[in-house]
């Protein structure tokens, strides 16, 4: 069946026993017989932490599987790959475990080898015989006067079975046999002294009904650079964003019936680019530093690289779409239901994911260069022959155009090309991206129109927002990109995770970083070299006291080894200038701040902004993508330029601020559904 996975079975062919709750426990038979598939919880492990059980829907459907292909020829690691993560590198295999028997407090399963054994001598001498009235879960009886009724060796331990339900396991090692001697000559019964009480099936019973919302968004997360030195980096990374988004969902969204969904995008590994080449190059003197380079920044060169750059953005096209067609084919109903897809980028990803949304090619700059010296050259004086020769190379290459458009009406005929990804994106999230830059050196140049489609049409992308921390050194803003007045209007603050009634973003009012300067509101190209760069890098004058990302900590020690990712240089240039800025700014009259008033007086009139500072509405964007991160009250700023960023990850604000948007979106659309059907 389509919910199955693929296994082969039917989950309604599959009639479960009926049980009785005595007491309100967990659910028991009234005799000892086997296990039901739903007292069996299979558990998952990462990290080498504590095992995880799964959820009730997805262990009952394991187990049943496990049932139906037969124990003894089915290797456990294929369940992973089909139940667990088939988003995966089949490299990184997460182990499995088949839970039966249980330690008392903590449910944790007894490993498989020994709980087999005593679930097969269990079933051995007591099969048939009558269980206890009542069992309460939640308080273990001592059994103090009561001798073992029956007993089974392990290799280290043994286990005592003092009733039917009162199943005890010891070890015997040498202190534990003294422990025991010693506890014993107290007064108390062997096993309240040193045994470990067992309990047969989990405490939970597994069902059908115990699974998470239908999913209705899907979030695919795309790692940047770096990937290659620490590979599965980016499916710990998203297993953060998905921990700490379900702690936001719980908190403030646990009345919605949807759900957003999680999934990294591993692309970079299955790429081969130039082999080897690259490290047969590299010399021996620190190598350590330079395998690091390699396995990082390279990324960087390869993507810049005509020869390359295909390759890379073939890579996570075709990755995206197998992705989004592997989930679609295990949740038919979520094309039906109208599910949507987002985006979170982090750093180069955000680049390749764009240059993949818009089909951007550098051969598109090429072609645009070479008209422009067209262009040029019609200007100058020539000579006739000049004049001759240049009408000969425009007819040869008219005549070129048309033939490349009739030839490309024939493939097209015959050919009808596949979009270039499978869906449509419905909001792109940009953390710590570099994309301005890369728009800045490609020639995109502020305009007149505060729409976003002046760097990303809305029928490619309904939303686009771009998030950073203020000293990440890697992230540059995208807004001045758009209107070039914004370089001077404070990015939006996101808000704090524990905010008590916060204001929607989209009622907050832009702000002027600095009310007593003034910016043109028309781009002047004459000017653009005495202007500040339209990409300003994330301002630094204000302090804000809100989530510090040292305190983020667990990703930011996680990905504190990728920091060197050929960025080192970036990094002190970054630094060097931003601080110099505020000094210049301050004591040179031709800074900055001079050339704009320059600017200003020689050019249009400047930007009607109240007394308060808030920019009047008449010259706003249609909506803000410029989304910042507050500094924390202790936080160093150098400190955090080191971890920020690769720190977005489990930080709480990121993921309201996303499921914000996200949710919000859906509940617009099923209110405008109620609303038409009313």
């Amino acid at each position: 069946s389509s919910d199955s996975g693929g296994s082969g079975f039917s989950l309604a062919a599959t009639a479960l026993p009926e049980r009785r709750r005595p007491g309100g426990g967990r659910p028991r038979y009234e005799v000892v017989r086997e296990l039901g598939a739903e007292e069996v919880r299979w558990f998952y492990r990462e990290d080498r932490k504590t095992w995880k059980p799964f959820i009730g829907y997805d262990s009952l459907r394991i187990e049943l599987a496990f049932r139906a292909l037969g124990s003894g020829g089915v290797k456990k690691t294929l369940f992973f790959v089909f139940f667990v993560c088939f988003f995966y590198l089949e490299t990184e295999k997460i182990p499995v475990m088949r839970g039966q028997w249980f330690i008392d407090g903590t449910w944790q399963p007894l490993e498989e080898e020994e709980s087999n054994l005593i679930e097969q001598e269990h079933l051995n001498r007591f099969k048939g015989q009558q269980l206890q009235e009542s069992f309460d879960m939640e308080i273990s009886k001592p059994v103090d006067g009561k001798e073992a009724i029956h007993s089974l060796k392990l290799s280290r331990n043994h286990v005592d079975w003092h009733s039917v339900d009162e199943v005890y396991l010891y070890s015997d090692a040498t202190t534990s046999k003294i422990a025991r001697t010693v506890t014993q000559k107290l007064g108390f019964s062997k096993a309240s002294s040193s045994g470990t009480r067992l309990h047969r099936g989990y405490v939970e019973e597994a069902t059908l009904e115990d699974k998470p919302p239908q999913t209705s968004h899907i979030v695919f997360v795309v790692h940047g650079i770096g990937q290659k030195m620490d590979q599965g980096r980016i499916i710990k990374n998203t297993a953060m964003m998905r921990d700490t988004a379900r702690k936001v969902e719980e908190k403030y969204f646990s009345n919605l019936a949807t759900h957003v969904e999680f999934l990294p995008v591993e692309w970079r590994s299955k790429l081969t680019l130039d082999g080897d080449t690259v490290d047969s190059i590299t010399p021996d003197k620190v190598r350590g530093l330079r395998d690091m380079l390699n396995s990082s920044a390279m990324d960087i060169m390869y993507y810049t690289s005509p020869l390359y750059r295909d390759e890379l953005v073939k890579g996570l096209q075709q990755e995206l779409n197998r992705l989004y067609s592997l989930f679609c084919s295990r949740n038919p109903e979520f094309e039906e239901k109208g599910g949507k897809v987002s985006i979170v980028s982090h750093s180069l990803g955000c680049v390749i994911t764009y240059d993949i949304m818009t089909g951007w090619n550098p051969v598109r700059l090429y072609e645009q260069l070479l008209q422009k010296e067209e262009e040029e050259l019609e200007e100058r004086w020539m000579s006739y022959e000049e004049q001759r020769l240049l009408e000969e190379l425009y007819v040869t290459k008219q005549r070129l155009r048309e033939i490349e458009e009739r030839l490309h009406e024939l493939k097209a005929s015959t050919l009808s090309k596949p979009p270039v990804l499978k869906f449509k994106v419905e909001n792109f999230f940009c953390m710590g991206s570099p994309l301005a830059v890369f728009l800045a050196l490609r020639g995109i140049r502020p305009g007149t129109s505060g729409s976003q489609d002046h760097i990303l049409p809305r029928t490619i992308c309904n939303r686009l927002l771009n998030i950073f921390h203020p000293t990440d050194p890697v992230a540059y803003r995208l807004e001045p990109l758009i209107l070039k007045h914004y370089s001077n209007i404070s990015p939006v603050q996101i808000h704090w995770y524990n905010t008590a009634n916060p204001l929607p973003y989209e009622h907050m009012k832009p702000s002027f970083l600095n009310p007593s300067k003034e910016a043109t509101s028309t781009p002047e190209p004459e000017s653009a070299s005495a202007a500040p760069s339209p990409t300003t890098s994330p301002v630094l004058v204000r302090r804000h006291y809100g989530e510090s990302i040292t305190n983020i900590g667990k990703a930011s020690i996680l990905g504190a080894a990728s920091i060197g990712k050929g960025l080192g240089g970036m990094l002190f240039s970054r630094f060097g200038r931003s601080s110099a800025t505020p000094q210049t700014m301050e004591t040179g009259k031709d800074g900055p701040e001079g050339d704009e008033k320059k600017a200003t007086t020689a050019g249009s009139p400047p930007l009607p902004h109240s007394s308060s500072g808030f920019l009047e509405p008449t010259v706003e964007l249609e909506h803000r993508i410029d989304f910042e991160l507050r500094e924390g009250l202790v936080e160093s700023r150098y400190w955090s330029a080191v971890t920020s960023h690769t720190a977005y990850w489990s930080s709480l604000d990121i993921a309201l601020f996303l499921l914000t948007f996200m949710y919000k979106q859906d509940q617009e659309e099923t209110d405008k559904s109620n609303l038409d059907t009313m």
